[in-house]
């Protein structure tokens, strides 16, 4: 009885190394439409599926692989005489290999011109059917659906005569995370449809896929179990995509800041550094490289920074990693990372240094786990330019100001409500995150100004959502700001704005608020 393969795919991609390796090791080869053409001009010796069924291609392709002489080639189990003897009954070979990828759902929607013809006509149909019954009937066939797979598939065939158990195994559950990935994106498409058949932002049904990175030694606290999943395909500058250089494993929390660290240090242009404590910036500065951002980061709170996550937008020089190492850090994030900062950090073993790649891609949502649900939301990467800011008191902000309120606006989407950053010069003097109260965060804030050393007199504050009376205002004008940037929309705006005018500072609205729960 011949050995059998079957192969037929969207994606192209080395498919004609792997059936010429296939043929060389005794395989016959079936196939379809493009992918028997390709092979065929290529010079590999291939069969028709339409040849080798005696029943054509019919409705445009729709029907070809779905026939009992494909599915029963596929599905015999090769340990059960019957189903032996019944394959030989009907003069059906075994299918050994089935290689098939899926119609381009994915990339056919993403494109801004597919209509709901386009995207129905790219449900595949056969391609799933086939792999799962490859997959289900694993104990005798190798189903193959990427093509990182095709050299490993090959090389095991050549050592040993055949695809192994264990190997047809793990395919199969990559079969079934692949269809369960392909019906989930059909489904997310098919439910965010309006009345018009356009879609929208939140299907009706969402599901998601992610991956296994790695078991965590704990969760939050040793208490807690926890493992580390990212998306299947995750687009460039996002923490997922990390390479870690050296060090210790990650923990839950050290991935934790470091989405936070990482977050907020590419969303500035000019050279940045952020220092990350239990998830909120404890020190965020700019400067002409990251050497120098790193210095006036550090001053913010250099208490708070031992053991916190250092993050950097450019590349990590010497220098910077000189003056880095006089600190204990846990993590060292940045783009690149210089040999002789490398050779330097290799000597602290634990440290663990990450490198990402910069990209402006975002997650599409973010998502919080509630009793029996999840919350859904489009990510918070609104930010306000100087155009948008609306001067409402007396005293108009210098444009050293603006530049300011606009630093201290930015950091403050990424801390903790109740929310207040002094900032001054390119850096921040003071954090004040997570208080019930506004005005605990601004006193918090000024304390740690003081305690770093740093005066507030000239500075500007920030808070992520409207002061809902004075005080506040006061708070943070006695520590000596000059200038304040907030949402506004409260119903007591004027009694906060008549308290600016009356201080005598300039205060702008930016329209939208920053709570981070």
């Amino acid at each position: 009885m011949r050995k059998q393969a079957l192969l037929s795919v969207s994606d192209k991609t080395g498919i004609v190394d792997f059936a010429r390796g296939l043929v060389e090791a005794g395989y016959h080869i079936l196939s379809t439409g493009g992918t028997a053409k390709l092979l065929a001009k290529e010079g590999i010796e291939v069969e028709e599926v339409a040849h080798y069924t005696g029943f054509p291609e019919m409705l445009d392709g729709r029907v070809k692989t779905l026939n009992p002489k494909i599915h029963a080639g596929i599905l015999a189990r090769r340990p059960s005489e019957e189903h032996m003897a019944a394959l030989a009954a009907h003069g059906i070979d075994p299918i050994d290999i089935v290689c098939v990828n899926l119609y381009p759902f994915e990339q056919t929607v993403a494109r801004p011109d597919c209509t709901l013809e386009d995207a129905i006509e790219n449900i595949d149909i056969g391609g799933p059917t086939m792999i799962r019954a490859a997959a289900k009937n694993c104990e005798s066939v190798a189903v193959v659906v990427d093509p990182a797979d095709y050299d490993d598939v090959l090389e095991e065939i050549r050592a040993t005569g055949g695809v192994e158990p264990a190997t047809r195994f793990a395919l199969a559950k990559k079969v079934f995370a692949h269809t369960a990935r392909y019906d989930g994106m059909i489904t997310n498409y098919l439910t965010s449809l309006d009345e018009e058949n356009h879609p929208g932002k939140f299907p009706e049904v969402l599901t998601r896929q992610w991956e296994k990175v790695q078991d965590l030694r704990y969760g939050e606290n040793p208490h807690q179990s926890g493992a580390f999943y990212r998306e299947v395909h995750v687009a460039p500058g996002l923490l997922a995509g990390y390479e870690q250089l050296q060090g210790k494993e990650l923990s839950y929390n050290n991935i934790a800041d470091s989405d936070a660290a990482w977050e907020c240090v590419r969303s500035f242009e000019a050279p940045a550094c952020v220092i990350i404590k239990h998830a909120n910036p404890c020190g965020v500065a700019v400067a002409e490289n990251c050497e120098a951002a790193y210095a006036k980061a550090f001053l913010t709170d250099s208490k708070s920074a031992f053991g916190g996550i250092i993050a950097f937008n450019g590349p990590v020089t010497l220098g910077c990693a000189e003056k880095v190492s006089h600190q204990f850090a846990e993590v060292i994030i940045a783009p690149e990372f210089e040999p002789a900062a490398l050779e330097l950090f290799s000597k602290k073993k634990n440290l663990r240094l990450l490198k990402i790649a910069r990209g402006r891609a975002h997650n599409d949502f973010d998502f919080k786990r509630v009793g029996g649900g999840i919350l859904v939301q489009s990510p918070d990467i609104q930010l306000a330019t100087a155009e948008q800011l609306r001067c409402v008191t007396e005293k108009q902000p210098t444009q050293a100001q603006i530049i300011d309120l606009l630093f201290a606006w930015n950091v403050a989407r990424f801390v903790k409500s109740n929310t207040i950053v002094y900032a001054r010069d390119g850096m921040t003097l003071g954090v004040g995150a997570g208080q019930m109260s506004r005005v605990d965060s601004a006193r918090i804030a000024a304390i740690k100004a003081e305690e770093g050393g740093l005066s507030l007199v000239g500075s500007v504050a920030a808070s992520d959502a409207f002061f809902p009376f004075r005080d506040g205002l006061d708070v943070v004008v006695d520590a000596g700001c000059t200038a304040v940037i907030q949402p506004g929309g409260s119903i007591r705006d004027q009694e906060v704005i008549d308290a600016a005018n009356e201080r005598g500072i300039a205060m702008v609205f930016t329209g939208e608020r920053h709570f981070r729960h």
